[in-house]
Order: C-alpha cells, then sequence, then structure tokens
C-alpha cells in the first residue's frame, strides 16, 4: 500500500554517475575518501560505463586527471586530452544506450587549481581569476568535448557569462544539439574535501573559490543566477550540492520550465559511508532516504556517487 500511493519515485533512469578517469596508471586506483569509488584507466572506465548501462542508469559525467598541468589547463581542450579519448570511447560504446556527460571546467588541469585563468601568480593575495579570459577556455573546451561524442556539457566554474560564451562556441562549430547543464547554483561548500582528493586539486599558496561560488547563506541570488544561465542558453541548470540545499532545489524547480539538477556532492556520499562503516547509521535506508528527499525537493536528475549501488540494490 505504501508503494502504491507513494507520492516520490526514484528511478535508476533519473540517476547520473560521476565517474573519474586518470591518465598514466595501469590499474584503476581507490580514493580513500570515496569508498567505493576510484580514479579509471581509459580501459576499466569503458568496461564501468557498460555495466552503469546494463544496470538502466541514465548517465555519466567525466571528470579527468590528467599527467601533465599547466597554467591554463589546456589538457582540458586538448583533443587528445584524457576526457576527449575517455569520450570518443564511450560514445561508441554506449552512446545510443545513455547519456554522455563531460563535465566543463579547468581546476582538475591547472596548475594552480583554480577553475579560470588568473590574472597573476599563484598564492598572491592581489590575484583573482580572470573571467573573461577564463570564457574563451571554456568555449574551447566545449568544443574539443562535442567534438569527441559528449551530448552534453556541464560547466561547472562558476564564471560570469559561461553559459553564453559556451553555446556561441558550440554554435559555431555546428554542435547545435549539444545540451548544456549548467552548474547554475554552485555553493562554496566545505563538502567538496573528497572531490579534490579525487582529481589531485588543491589550490596552491591556500584560498578558496568563494570569488566565484555562491555564499551559503543567500537563496534567492541562486535564482538570479539560474535565471542568467537560462537567459544565456542553459537547458538544464542544477544546484550543488543536494542535502544541504534542498530549500534551493524547491525554490529552482517552482521557478523554471527546464529540468532540474541536483549534485548529491563527495562530502555527501562519504559521511553516509563513515557512519555507516561505524555502525551509527542504517547505509542502504539513509542513502535511499536521502535520493528520495532530492527528488521530493524537485530534482528531476540526480548526480549521485551511488548510482550504481541503487541500480545494483533495485536490479
Amino acid at each position: 500500500m505504501r508503494d502504491l500511493v507513494a507520492e516520490t519515485r526514484l528511478d535508476v533512469s533519473q540517476l547520473v554517475a560521476p565517474l573519474f578517469v586518470r591518465e598514466g596508471i595501469d590499474a584503476p586506483q581507490p580514493i580513500a575518501s570515496l569508498p567505493g569509488v576510484v580514479q579509471h584507466t581509459p580501459a576499466s572506465l569503458r568496461e564501468e560505463v557498460r555495466q552503469l548501462a546494463d544496470l538502466g542508469v541514465g548517465a555519466v559525467i567525466l571528470f579527468g586527471i590528467p599527467s601533465v598541468k599547466d597554467a591554463i589547463g589546456s589538457q582540458a581542450f586538448d583533443p587528445a586530452g584524457i576526457v576527449q579519448h575517455a569520450l570518443s570511447d564511450l560514445s561508441a560504446d554506449v552512446g545510443e544506450r545513455m547519456v554522455i556527460m563531460a563535465d566543463l571546467c579547468v581546476d582538475e588541469y591547472t596548475s594552480h587549481g583554480h577553475c579560470g585563468v588568473l590574472d597573476g601568480p599563484p598564492g598572491d593575495p592581489n590575484t583573482s581569476v580572470d573571467n573573461d579570459a577564463t570564457l574563451e577556455i571554456y568555449g574551447k573546451i566545449a568544443v574539443a568535448q562535442a567534438d569527441a561524442g559528449a551530448h552534453v556539457v556541464a560547466p561547472s566554474g562558476m564564471m560570469d557569462g559561461q553559459v553564453g560564451a559556451i553555446r556561441a562556441a558550440l554554435d559555431g562549430a555546428g554542435h547545435h544539439n549539444t545540451a548544456i547543464l549548467a552548474y547554475s547554483a554552485k555553493y562554496a561548500s566545505g563538502l567538496y574535501g573528497p572531490f579534490r582528493d579525487a582529481v589531485d586539486c588543491a589550490i596552491v599558496g591556500g584560498g578558496d573559490r568563494k570569488a566565484y561560488q555562491q555564499d551559503w547563506r543567500n537563496a534567492r541570488e541562486a535564482l538570479i543566477e539560474v535565471q542568467a544561465d537560462l537567459e544565456q542558453g542553459a537547458d538544464m541548470v542544477m544546484v550543488k550540492p543536494a542535502m544541504s540545499y534542498l530549500d534551493i532545489i524547491a525554490k529552482v524547480k517552482a521557478a523554471v520550465n527546464v529540468p532540474v539538477a541536483a549534485y548529491h556532492v563527495s562530502g555527501e556520499y562519504a559521511m553516509i559511508k563513515a557512519a555507516a562503516a561505524n555502525g551509527w547509521i542504517d547505509h542502504d535506508v539513509v542513502a535511499t532516504e536521502q535520493l528520495t528527499a532530492i527528488r521530493r525537493a524537485g530534482a528531476d536528475i540526480v548526480l549521485t556517487y551511488l548510482a550504481r549501488w541503487y541500480a545494483e540494490a533495485r536490479s
């Protein structure tokens, strides 16, 4: 009876699995702060994604870890870069069966760890991210990812005007049908630590990303950012993180007529795993409860490291 009258449904087809692929390794590398998640080789990534497609997971989103990083993150838009190589493989393998997304940012690729090009030396208190120079890089990345087979590009750097610049670059290269999932309401959260372990990303000289990520005290600002991205051509919008921002998900859902995504981030996942490992919570109950809460708040799409677990639990 409870299942019959349940108001909220959670289906594997609504889940997106974030996956990491690392250049220069010959076996998958476990990520200590993300139990059960690995940095994949290109070969192990292909096998993982085939299995996720067989399980009915709706999409994957790729993050790359290059062997060499530089000041502008050039490996992010190199046609031979690790993510472009992986996108090409996955497009051939499962491109007709699931949606292939690519995170579009440079923090994994820059030697300084910021999400954009800097206007001075790393670590200098007077140095900041050069927004307009970064937009040029983002356009190049979008075209490289679309050329390689990405169905969706997902800009996560929170630069002003990023969606418009990416849409113009994609259209200029003939990729009119490549969709944009904008990280529109991405907060400067303390819940990203395990992710930064996963992509070997640390800001040189300390510092943070508060100059371009949102203040967690603000809600109305999120709606302004979402509307700006939609006006620039976003096809879908995202709220990140998810559990601490269920109110933002609900506000965005009520305000827009496009699909709304939410990212159940690395710290949220790691807390479930750590508490369950200590016997403090029931992993399966809490994991399902949190994913359902994100859907109940209004998310049409949930990015989560729990995607494979949930798919296997329901198969």
